[in-house]
């Protein structure tokens, strides 16, 4: 890209490389609004080569986990150029700040500067050295889980390979292959609660450090929660508590009567997902057999719906940027990650065949068009979206694909896909409330004991989650919130789901009345990135952001309505 302030060829991985852009920003003589703006755009070029340079070096790290190469390279810039980067950030952002042609600019920086100041608010150097520290021990987390895998049915499989067992007809079977994994994640439980154990201080210290009085406050702040604040999360645990807990009691209480059983136990659903055997003994759901089939398949689901989503998904297999079969050493769940000099998305996942896979890919699929509508903004700060409207992208196209499901299954099957997708919406709320309450708890109470932490685990679990018999499995079901990635890697981030699952839903709405209309407010909406307010997005999508009891009730309400009309 010539005349841009950074060389398409800097290595932004290395700190010496990055430093003489760095001072030129921070030195160069500002006379005007018009030289603050050329100041902004070339810091925006600046961040797109660092970005991508972390981004590259975090994917290969979750590629291979069990590469020492890989994740020296990625810890190496973690150590060694984002301390460094986040002082220079602080410093960028007091002298564009403190300018005095500030005022002058177009309404257009006003929500950056809002995040700049923001940022100045809660920046304090003594936390940088923590903020490595913490990431050294997400990483080791990661490397614990890449590494698991059970001896099973006469071979090692992943965790995710595991994760089709929990289908089969064959209680015995169900139940084998979940104690196996259990056993699994049991030998490493201790030390990945002495990980989580020296998070929280960490945490701890950071809030502390930077004047506020908890976690919780702090992070608040850190994640730009501008438009919602902890109230009204606690608001919205009470409305999933109200609304969907009497319909998550009902489904299960139909799977344990057509399973012929007294009491559910844990390999008989899945509480985060609500995946399981077909209470009607037919064979579990296998959308697909090798992730290339997935994507083929795919591509014509997508053109079927729109030419626009069939070519931005061909665009992502073309440009060779998936990374989605399961194996030994790769770190579980999936993610995107966007490349912000590249313009290109990148897709994580861990498939092993299973109807959740497949929705998995759509999910990942969904915010990679998010990244892809978004990518004419010149800023990338514009183009860093809010996470709860990024979750609005990908949620909503799980929702707004399931009419296309047909290409997946034969003889009406795809009716049974959809009818559990829609379940899994209402167990997923609660798991989220779950998550989030569990969260909440611990940075309310950072010196609380490893029996607290179980004690509060298990009772917000008695509040949201099924009525269970978990055997001689307690200990598992103590330390069970350790599956939850999230709770390592990306703390307080997950009410987000439930917040984008309330705006996918409405789209989901729109969309069983006017397809098209869903389409157009999706990509509509999507195209302005982070140029407008939460509240503002929502709206352009024609959605509205809400937290009460009766705003949820009106969304379960036609997802009840949707399951009962569906003969599956």
């Amino acid at each position: 890209m010539t005349g841009q302030f950074v060389p398409d060829n800097l290595d932004a991985a290395l700190w010496e490389n990055i430093e003489p852009f760095a001072n030129d920003l921070l030195e160069r003589g500002l006379n005007c609004s018009n030289c603050l703006e050329g100041l902004i755009r070339d810091a925006s070029n600046l961040a797109e080569h660092i970005s991508e340079a972390g981004a590259l070096l975090y994917i290969g790290m979750t590629c291979n986990t069990d590469s020492e190469e890989k994740k020296g390279a990625f810890l190496d810039f973690v150590s060694n150029v984002r301390p460094k980067l986040s002082e220079f950030s602080d410093s960028l952002n007091r002298r564009i700040v403190g300018h005095p042609s500030l005022d002058d600019l177009s309404d257009r920086y006003d929500l950056m500067i809002r995040a700049m100041k923001t940022d100045l608010e809660i920046f304090c150097k003594e936390n940088i050295p923590l903020g490595v520290e913490q990431t050294k021990l997400i990483t080791e987390a990661q490397a614990i889980k890449g590494a698991m895998t059970v001896d099973f049915d006469g071979e090692e499989r992943t965790l995710p390979q595991m994760s089709g067992y929990l289908e089969s007809n064959d209680r015995s079977e169900r139940e084998a292959a979940w104690s196996a994994v259990v056993e699994r994640r049991m030998l490493d439980s201790e030390r990945l609660s002495e990980i989580f154990d020296e998070l929280v201080g960490i945490r701890h210290q950071i809030a502390l450090n930077a004047g506020f009085d908890s976690y919780t406050h702090y992070m608040f702040r850190a994640m730009h929660r501008f438009d919602y604040n902890i109230e009204d999360c606690l608001e919205f645990h009470e409305s999933i508590e109200a609304v969907c807990m009497p319909l998550l009691r009902g489904i299960n209480d139909e799977r344990r009567d057509c399973l012929e059983i007294t009491r559910l136990a844990p390999w008989d659903v899945n509480e985060k997902t609500g995946f399981g055997p077909d209470i009607h003994g037919l064979p579990p759901l296998r959308p697909f057999q090798t992730a290339d089939e997935m994507v083929a398949k795919l591509s014509v689901m997508f053109h079927g719906m729109s030419g626009d989503l069939g070519g931005k998904f061909d665009k992502l297999v073309e440009m060779d940027t998936l990374d989605l079969d399961t194996r030994k050493g790769k770190a579980p769940g999936g993610y995107q990650y966007y490349l912000e000099k590249s313009r290109v998305p990148f897709i994580f996942m861990n498939a092993a065949g299973l109807q959740g896979d497949l929705e998995t890919m759509i999910h990942e699929a969904g915010h990679a068009f998010h990244s892809l509508y978004c990518g004419h903004l010149e800023l990338i700060d514009e183009r860093g979206y809010p996470i709860e409207f990024a979750e609005v992208a990908s949620m909503s196209m799980e929702l707004l694909t399931q009419t296309g499901w047909d290409m997946f299954y034969p003889d009406g099957e795809a009716d049974r896909a959809r009818k559990t997708h829609l379940e899994g919406v209402v167990f997923l709320l609660p798991w989220i409330a779950t998550i989030d309450s569990f969260q909440h708890w611990v940075y309310a109470n950072p010196g609380h004991s490893r029996q607290e932490r179980s004690e509060a685990w298990l009772s917000i679990r008695d509040r949201f989650g099924s009525d269970m018999d978990w055997g001689g499995h307690s200990a598992f079901r103590e330390v069970s919130w350790q599956q939850q990635g999230h709770l390592y890697g990306a703390p307080f981030y997950y009410i987000e789901y439930g917040i984008a699952q309330l705006g996918a839903l409405q789209l989901w709405q729109t969309h069983r009345k006017d397809s098209q209309k869903a389409l157009n407010d999706y990509a509509e909406a999507m195209s302005l990135g982070n140029t407008r307010t939460l509240p503002d997005l929502f709206s352009a999508a024609g959605l509205t952001l809400g937290f009460d009891e009766a705003h949820l009730a009106s969304l379960i309400g036609e997802v009840d309505e949707a399951m009962v009309g569906i003969k599956a």
